[in-house]
């Protein structure tokens, strides 16, 4: 169950880059809108990923 998961999870990601190139050469606004919400989704995991490591820093976060 889990590798399904996974699967389903790694098609949508390549969907959504498929669709971020698509949307760069002028493909149908559907594609365009993918294309946003996909890069919107990339921006918010930046973003938490950051304020994850930067409270990690502040506490010392080593793992022990």
């Amino acid at each position: 169950m889990f590798v399904v998961v996974l699967l389903g999870v790694l098609a949508l990601v390549v969907g959504g880059c498929v669709c971020v190139v698509w949307a760069e050469r002028g493909g149908p606004r559907w594609v365009r809108a993918v294309a946003s919400a996909t890069l919107a989704v990339g921006e918010l995991l930046r973003q938490s990923d950051r304020s994850r490591r930067r409270s990690m820093s502040r506490t010392g976060g080593d793992g022990d």
